[in-house]
């Protein structure tokens, strides 16, 4: 059942306004952002009226607002749940490369994928098409570029990241040790920078696209389409293939490569069962859960996945396969289109880009 929560907005006119919020019961998907459409409406409006052009990375912030990047408005927008007001927290809307020392809002970005945050609630985002990562200070609001000079290709391990060139870098993570890890799936590669240093290396991948052999050792072996990372708080990055459709745990310790889900064919099947006989569909998107679960944005299945840690069991959460826009309520009859995003917060409530409805959703646990 679909409810709804009426909030106070206090706009700086001075004027008090009812706003209509969509909140979702226990175990119900709402859609809290999005309206349908691509087209960019502007800022300050209310998020589900708002249009929402392909969102792909969907994080909280160290604020508690959640932060989406529009693929094809060239932004990365914050919504404020307790409000539903949607701003722009960094691009002008414009397509392009520039703004490296000003204001995050003036920058021009191109195709921002996925966002993170450090400790110091520094935000970080990947943007694909010019081939770098890019960091907004969290006291100043200023842009910069930490990795990649807006140019395709690979080069410069061993020196400065921003000297360095990338090919469509997809994701990124961040450890508690300053160290910033980016998915360069046109290299197959995963790149590494010490974010204190400024230095870049490659952390894992030959560029072959060959299959990832279970508990090898991360030098000299391939990774089939590096596409999502994130890291579970302890010893462990867990890595999502794209091309590869498998998921793999990678133990930080012992710097060795573990199989977790997909057989390494691409299809749709193997809920209930063990996750490393499910045949997964282009995954793109990865999010480790408070209990330690994998969850995945399975977007060629159009579905949101999980790997249960205790028993490594793969479960369908949202979708039912087959793509569609809805309805909102109960999560199996939601039907996703081409999801790429995911994040699950400390309660257990998933967020889901869900890229080509244009729209944001939210399947609650509470």
């Amino acid at each position: 059942m679909r409810c709804l929560l009426y909030s106070f907005c206090l706009l700086q006119a001075g004027l008090l306004i009812l706003t209509e919020q969509p909140v979702a019961s226990a175990g119900e998907v709402v859609t809290i952002a999005g309206n349908g459409k691509a087209e960019f409406t502007g800022d300050d409006g209310s998020a589900v009226d708002a249009g929402v052009g392909g969102p792909f990375g969907v994080s909280l912030g160290p604020d508690g607002a959640l932060y989406i990047c529009e693929t094809t408005n060239h932004v990365v927008r914050r919504l404020d749940e307790r409000t539903g007001r949607l701003t722009t927290a960094a691009g002008n809307g414009q397509k392009g490369y520039s703004g490296d020392g000003g204001a995050a809002t003036a920058a021009k970005l191109n195709e921002p994928y996925e966002i993170r945050f450090d400790a110091k609630g520094n935000m970080f985002f990947v943007e694909m098409r010019n081939h770098l990562v890019r960091r907004v200070d969290a006291q100043t609001g200023i842009i910069s570029t930490v990795a990649g000079t807006g140019k395709s290709g690979f080069s410069g391990d061993g020196g400065p990241a921003i000297q360095a060139r990338m090919s469509s870098p997809h994701s990124i993570a961040l450890d508690d040790r300053g160290k910033l890890y980016i998915c360069d799936i046109g290299n197959h590669r995963i790149r590494r920078v010490d974010l204190k240093s400024g230095i870049i290396s490659t952390f894992a991948g030959t560029g072959e696209k060959k299959r990832t052999p279970d508990g090898a050792s991360l030098k000299g072996t391939p990774l089939n389409g590096p596409r999502a990372l994130d890291f579970d708080g302890k010893s462990n990055l867990f890595l999502a293939l794209r091309e590869g459709n498998a998921v793999y745990r990678i133990d930080l310790d012992k710097n060795t490569l573990h199989h977790i889900g997909g057989t390494g064919k691409k299809g749709y099947a193997g809920d209930g069962g063990d996750a490393k006989q499910a045949l997964l569909s282009g995954p793109k998107g990865i999010a480790v859960g408070p209990g330690g679960d994998i969850y995945l944005a399975d977007t060629e299945s159009h579905t949101i996945r999980v790997i249960r840690r205790r028993g490594g069991i793969i479960e369908t959460i949202v979708g039912d396969g087959k793509k569609g826009d809805g309805p909102d309520g109960n999560p199996r009859k939601c039907r996703l289109a081409r999801p790429h995003g995911v994040f699950v917060d400390r309660a257990g409530n998933v967020y889901i880009g869900d890229s080509s409805n244009n729209r944001v959703r939210k399947l609650t646990t509470r």
